[in-house]
């Protein structure tokens, strides 16, 4: 394959080393057409990349304009409820203050004793404790004989509503009147009653003008309307006594710079819901659970237009630059392709003379890589019979071990005139014999990747067959075996000789871990569940490098006592099988192989037998 892909190229080559066709026409005049469409493409493309921008740009903008003013109209939402949660604590709290003040004795004892010296004194110290705006007291004439204001001493408010209607009801009553400044006073008033009889009215003014200066410093403007639609409560001393919509109409004209600055801004944004001071604002209301009130905030779009325009003039800066760019790269193509027009005759000599010796080379490089190709093969066959010949030796040292073990038995059984016994022993040999031709058999299906006589087997014969073979070495060893599996079939689809060749070197591994331990045992498990497990477990001193266990060529035994390919063969076995074979040190000290093998299905396993 190596050698193909220079003769390839070479051909190629040959090609454009060809007379090229020359760019005019019959007559000698240039290619017109060709000139005119190298102009009108880039023209299109820049009208094109001009319309995407400002379609993005267009986009941008309403995207964000209608962000920022949902997250706008969210935050105004949010302020009004905060606001009325304030507006509803200092009016209960307000409350609560006549009907103390209406049982406290000394006022009663006051108003009894018509002895008013100290009145206003005490009224000064409640007015500090609880934070009102005025607290006054009223005789039955309706004449103020206690203030904290002391101007208002002797005004008589026998006709103000809260006088009135707190004579007239046994409870606090609550009253918004105007007042001489042009606010609303916000009043509780209750009867002072002694022995069912009315002495006085005890008033306390809501101080609610705290609020609005502090609305005023955040918001852009607040008004809250009575039952009737009247703002009682603003940031705008404009609209106090009038109707909301009254309320909007009062605003300064724009001029026609402010006008068109206006316009300029708002090119692409919502429509508004109404101007305050003559600014476009967003509205939104809420209601007071307090006597039918209710509570607007208007939020100017100042805020979501500065925004938007900073978002959109990074965006512009950015596609200016990028069309700047743009324009300047089809500048320098223009200047280049005149450049190139004039090169393009001289270019093409001399391509054709490097054309003709690159061939040469090329030819050259051919036969350099065919002869490589060749060296790189026969290293590869080379490796590859190393590898099995040590797996072969590897594989074949038990066999011949158990053989050898035979023989000398069969010799003593001769001796000692048995030869019926020493025809099992010979027996077994032949065993042996052909089970070493069935490892040849399996090494070579290992390094071809495939197995050649797949059929139902029962992995508990698989292991008994197993340690029948290695029933001598672990005679001679003295190891304690412990056996555990259940006594009903675990089938297994594969190759026994090739899942009895891996159990053997699983057991082998184990007897020399166990090697230098006084009471050396393996434990072997077989059971099944989803699929059909066998673990086999020693007292040895464990594995220390886990990642490593099943390279090729990686041993922890002594140099000459192994190859370090008998657990990279079973790993690939096991691979073939449909399984996977694991390792892992338990908690009470050694190592643990894990042999996962699916179970047999017959129908499955038929299908992939036919397509093997």
């Amino acid at each position: 394959m190596l050698s193909g892909a220079p003769a390839r190229f070479i051909s190629a080559s040959s090609n454009v080393a060809g007379p090229m066709p020359d760019r005019t026409d019959p007559e000698g005049e240039p290619d017109r057409s060709g000139r005119l469409r190298g102009r009108l493409v880039p023209r299109a493309l820049a009208a094109l990349l001009i319309a995407l921008a400002a379609g993005a740009i267009f986009y941008t903008n309403q995207w964000l304009t209608d962000r920022f003013s949902e997250n706008t109209r969210m935050r105004a939402e949010l302020r009004a409820a905060l606001y009325t949660g304030n507006l509803l604590s200092e009016l209960q709290r307000t409350a609560v203050v006549p009907l103390l003040l209406a049982r406290d004795p000394d006022l009663i004892a006051s108003l009894s004793g018509q002895d008013f010296s100290t009145t206003s004194a005490r009224l000064i110290s409640a007015q500090k404790d609880i934070g009102a705006a005025s607290i006054r007291l009223l005789d039955g004439s309706g004449r103020t004989v206690g203030a904290t204001n002391r101007q208002l001493l002797g005004t008589n408010y026998v006709l103000s509503p809260f006088y009135v209607e707190a004579l007239r009801a046994s409870d606090t009553v609550f009253t918004v009147s105007p007042s001489p400044t042009g606010r609303h006073e916000f009043n509780f008033s209750r009867a002072v009653v002694s022995e069912g009889r009315s002495l006085g009215v005890i008033v306390v003014e809501a101080d609610l003008s705290r609020l609005e200066k502090s609305w005023a410093g955040i918001s852009d403007a607040v008004a809250v309307t009575d039952s009737s639609g009247q703002i009682i409560l603003t940031t705008e001393p404009r609209w106090r006594g009038l109707g909301m919509d009254e309320a909007l109409t009062v605003r300064s004209a724009p001029s026609a710079i402010s006008r068109a600055f206006q316009v300029t801004a708002d090119w692409a944004s919502q429509p508004v819901d109404a101007y305050v001071r003559g600014k476009a604002v967003m509205q939104s209301e809420t209601k007071i659970p307090f006597r039918g009130w209710r509570m607007t905030l208007f939020s100017t779009y100042d805020s979501i237009r500065e925004r938007v325009n900073a978002y959109l003039a990074l965006e512009i800066m950015g596609l200016a630059m990028a069309l700047a760019i743009g324009f300047y790269i089809l500048s320098r193509r223009a200047r280049s392709m005149t450049n190139r027009y004039m090169r393009e005759s001289a270019d093409l000599r001399a391509l054709n003379t490097r054309l003709t010796r690159e061939i040469a080379e090329r030819e050259r490089m051919q036969r350099e890589l065919r002869v490589a190709e060749q060296t790189v093969q026969q290293s590869s066959k080379l490796a590859a019979l190393g590898e099995m010949s040590a797996g072969i030796s590897h594989e074949l040292n038990q066999p011949l071990a158990a053989m050898k073990t035979y023989l000398a038995g069969a010799r003593l059984l001769l001796e000692r005139n048995r030869p019926d016994e020493a025809l099992s022993s010979f027996q077994r040999v032949d065993d042996l014999l052909e089970r070493m031709g069935a490892i040849t058999r399996q090494l070579k299906s290992y390094a071809r990747k495939g197995g050649e006589a797949f059929e139902p087997v029962d992995l508990r014969m698989a292991l008994s067959g197993a340690l029948t073979l290695m029933e001598s070495q672990l005679r001679n060893r003295r190891v304690r075996l412990q056996r555990s599996q259940p006594r009903d079939p675990i089938m297994v689809y594969c190759d026994r000789l090739r899942l009895e060749q891996v159990i053997i070197n699983l057991i082998r591994n184990a007897m020399d871990a166990t090697r230098d331990q006084r009471d050396p045992s393996i434990a072997i498990t077989v059971d099944s569940a989803s699929h059909a497990h066998l673990s086999i477990r020693d007292n040895g001193p464990g594995v220390a490098d886990l990642e490593k266990l099943f390279e090729p060529f990686w041993t922890t035994k002594a140099p000459g006592e192994g190859t370090g390919l008998g657990l990279a063969i079973s790993s690939g076995i096991v691979a073939d099988f449909g399984g996977r074979l694991t390792a892992h040190n338990p908690e009470g000290g050694g190592a643990a192989f894990d042999l996962e093998l699916p179970l047999h299905q017959p129908r499955l396993d038929s299908r992939r037998t036919a397509a093997e």
